[in-house]
Formats: structure tokens, sequence, C-alpha cells
């Protein structure tokens, strides 16, 4: 059950003059939909999500009716994209908050949604890989949506995307990429394909689910950005996170390492192929625990309100930056 209250309030008035708040958004923005995202991706009927497979296809299918229902306007008139990886059939969901501006750009915002799979008889749950990624990404888009009931407008669209094939060398990041390079994924309001050159940012939502693996011992209330410093907006991501006083420790390398960092934001996740690209990304996470990529990865070890937390703070951050 997708829980939702449709509330608009002004956050200050003259005359008949409305500000909308951002704070809206808050009102869609619940604990239970975040465990039921989570809980539906990481169930031993999907298998474990490796790509190809018929848990894959089922997963992929309930995204596509999420984004129906968050009223994402579908591409070429389809949410669902098949691709050819190598050795199976991936399927990458799409959608558009559409922008104002004129010439057009966008933000991609994704979240791969296929895991490891079952392998020797054992089921990969991934439940923070990265069943957790794609329910904030749910997440941020039902929070612009209602933005959007509200009639709030932005300049820049937002496209919406999960992600297949992550797991196979990053295939439906690269899928997606091909479309926007070959003009074949074309703005559904406009009717004119999306350059290369239109795409300011690219971000990423992978592993965002627990505080297991915090920046400093003692302190789950976390979260890394992985960026150029240039790029990153680093200094909207620490005003929202002070001035709205949800009181994240924030990073913005790989607990110290530069190698790591540089893996992790360059070479294995799917901003990877927008950075091959020329194009800023940004990867937000909260790192990598002794679940990920085992059985153990399971919904009950995610921290629910602390992903209610970090939703928060990437849609404040994309709401001052859009």
């Amino acid at each position: 059950m997708i829980l939702s209250l449709s509330v608009c309030i002004p956050a200050a008035a003259q005359g008949v003059r409305y500000t909308i708040s951002p704070k809206n958004a808050e009102t869609v923005l619940h604990t239970e939909n975040i465990r039921a995202t989570v809980d539906f991706l990481s169930d031993p009927s999907l298998g474990g999500r490796a790509s190809g497979t018929e848990g894959s296809k089922k997963a992929a299918v309930w995204l596509e009716d999420q984004f129906m229902d968050l009223h994402l306007e579908p591409f070429s008139g389809a949410w669902m994209h098949g691709f050819r990886g190598a050795g199976f059939f991936g399927r990458n969901i799409l959608g558009l908050l559409p922008g104002t501006a004129s010439p057009a750009r966008y933000v991609v915002v994704m979240a791969h949604f296929d895991n490891l799979g079952t392998l020797g008889g054992n089921t990969y749950p991934g439940a923070d890989s990265n069943a957790s990624g794609v329910a904030a990404l749910l997440e941020v888009a039902r929070m612009f949506f209602h933005m959007k009931e509200c009639r709030k407008t932005y300049g820049t669209g937002l496209i919406i995307a999960a992600l297949d094939g992550k797991e196979k060398d990053l295939s439906g990041a690269a899928d997606l990429w091909r479309l926007i390079e070959q003009g074949k994924l074309k703005d559904p309001v406009s009717g004119q394909a999306v350059s290369p050159g239109q795409i300011v940012l690219a971000v990423n939502l992978d592993q965002l689910g627990t505080g297991l693996a915090p920046l400093t011992k003692g302190n789950p209330q976390y979260l890394m950005m992985l960026s150029e410093a240039s790029t990153g907006r680093r200094s909207t991501l620490e005003s929202v996170n002070r001035d709205l006083n949800i009181g994240l420790e924030l990073g913005y390398d790989y607990y110290g390492s530069k190698d790591f960092t540089q893996l992790f934001y360059r070479r294995v996740s799917d901003q990877r192929v927008f950075l091959e690209h020329d194009i800023p990304a940004v990867m937000f996470t909260s790192g990598i625990t002794l679940n990920n990529n085992k059985v153990t990865d399971t919904p009950d070890t995610l921290d629910y309100t602390l992903m209610r937390k970090r939703i928060q703070l990437i849609f404040y951050w994309l709401e001052k930056i859009l």
C-alpha cells in the first residue's frame, strides 16, 4: 500500500500570490513506502533480480507500474526500454518530469535494480544493493510530482531512470547513453531529441540503506557524495543539511581513500558511463557493509528512518539546483 497525502501549503502569501514551499514534498515521504519497495524487490520470488532472469522481468514490470502511478512522462510512449546485453535481454525503466527551460536541459537521476540473482542455490536479496537506491529514486520522483501537483515548476527536467545491467558491465547505463547519443530519447512533451549537450548532471543512487559503515565511529547518521569538487554542488548540500537541520555527517570521499574513491566513482558504478562522455556526475551512497553481495543483504538489515533522512536531503539538494 502506497501512502500519500496531497496537501499543498503555501510558505508565505502576499495578497493572492503564494510561494509553494518544498516542505510540501515531505507530506508524501513515508518510511512505509520506502520499506514496501525494498520488501518487494528483495522478495525471494524475484530470485535476486539478476539481469535476464524472470525475477528481473517481474521487477521491471513492477517498476513500470510505479512510474505510471507517479505520472512520469514515458519516452516514445513507453516506460520500459529493452536492450541486448552480452548474453541477456535487459530492461531500463525511463520517465520524465518535464522542465520549463528553453532550450531544454536535463538532470538524469538513476538507480540500478538488478543484483546478483541466485548462485549455487543461494539467493542474494540485494536489499541495500540496490533496492535501497531504487526506493530512494521512486521517493524522489514522488516528491517532485507532488510539487508539480502544488503547481511548482522547475527549469530543468528530471529524467528518472531505473537501470538494469549494472552487474553486467553497466550495460543499462550504457544503453541509456546510446539512446541519448543517437537521438533516440525524445522529450515526450516537446518531441525533440534529448542531446548529450542538454544533460547537465547525472546523479546515481547506489546503496543508501544502512548506517553500518559510518564515516565516524559510532555515528550512523551520515551520507557520502562522490563527485568532482567543482561540479557536485557540495556547498548546496551542506547548506540544505544545515539549514533544514537534517543533521547528517557528510563525506566526499570513500573513507579517506583516494584509490577506493576513484574505484567507486569512476569505474564500478553507473555514473561511469556519463563521466566517460564528459557529463558531470554525482554518486550518493552509504558505502559497502559486510552484508553487501551476500545472502544476508535483507530488508531487516536496513534503517528506514535513516533512509528517509537521506532521501529528504537528496530531494532538497536537487530542488535547489534545478
